[in-house]
């Protein structure tokens, strides 16, 4: 989803010599098949947008993978990234990264000041890694290597595998279920009562390409809308974009994970950047997708 986000921003801002790879062609685990790319293709600006991702069900269940998985990406990428002299590279986080219980909206300098939420630690470790390799690769190297920590992401190309998914495009396949099978009720996981804030995909990587296009050589930067909403209010957000009208149940066996993740977004406020898609407009683009999708399989 992010990566075909990047690409589509890139395509219509003019840029025509983009080197991309599918993971059937380049296993980005695997450092001498990176290095090898690297060596070969010669890229000047790198935009990682690679990772193992998933739900709070994914996250929870396959700790092991989403730990390996996104330290190896991040560390082959980055060092060859150095290695063979590329001018710029962004990495691209997760808001999981920061601390379950700091201080909200949450600012870029409370990174590592508390323990994180357990249901996605390792991932969210992972991705801090990620954050200290940009920085230390600045630090030592002069490498002009930054970190990009976006909200929660939907929109086009989204996953909408119940067993891996995130929030919002759940709730859509849901939703829609329930409607084409006339059931009276939506089963919802959790308390409904955790706040969420999200971030239309194509925003997001129009704030990437404007960092890219700044004068910033390194440092960590949050995206965001500047607002959050309850999963509850959500779910409903959700319902009336899909046309269902049943009863919200909440499992409440399941887990809610952090309790509220709103960020700042100060620092790239002030580099002139802010967010252009409303949350009710950008579900209706992804419930859209999702009908092309599932219409096309």
């Amino acid at each position: 989803m992010a990566g075909s986000a990047l690409l589509r921003r890139l395509t219509a801002a003019g840029y025509d010599n983009v080197v991309t790879r599918t993971h059937a062609e380049l296993d980005l685990t695997q450092q001498a098949a990176v290095d090898a790319f690297f060596a070969s293709a010669q890229p000047e600006i790198v935009f990682l947008a690679a990772g193992k991702v998933g739900g709070i069900k994914a996250n929870n269940n396959f700790r092991a993978d989403f730990i390996y998985q996104n330290l190896m990406i991040e560390a082959n990428v980055i060092h060859s990234a150095w290695k063979h002299g590329v001018q710029r590279l962004l990495f691209l986080g997760s808001s999981c990264i920061y601390p379950r219980d700091c201080p909200q909206p949450i600012h870029e300098d409370y990174l590592l000041t508390g323990p994180l939420e357990q249901t996605n630690e390792p991932y969210a470790l992972a991705k801090i890694m990620g954050v200290k390799l940009c920085e230390n690769y600045y630090r030592q190297y002069g490498a002009r290597f930054i970190s990009v920590m976006p909200s929660n992401l939907y929109g086009p190309n989204d996953n909408y595998d119940l067993e891996n998914c995130h929030v919002l495009p759940a709730l859509i396949c849901k939703a829609h279920e329930a409607k084409a099978k006339g059931a009276s009720e939506l089963i919802v996981w959790g308390s409904g009562k955790p706040r969420r804030e999200f971030l239309f995909v194509e925003d997001m990587a129009d704030a990437c390409l404007h960092l890219m296009n700044s004068d910033v050589s390194s440092g960590l930067y949050n995206v965001g809308m500047g607002d959050d909403l309850p999963i509850s209010e959500l779910t409903e957000l959700v319902m009336e974009v899909v046309g269902y009208d049943g009863k919200i149940v909440y499992d409440r066996n399941q887990p809610d994970g952090t309790p509220r993740k709103l960020l700042n977004i100060e620092r790239l406020k002030s580099l002139g950047w802010s967010a252009k898609t409303q949350l009710r407009e950008g579900i209706a683009l992804t419930y859209k997708d999702f009908l092309s999708r599932r219409n096309h399989r």
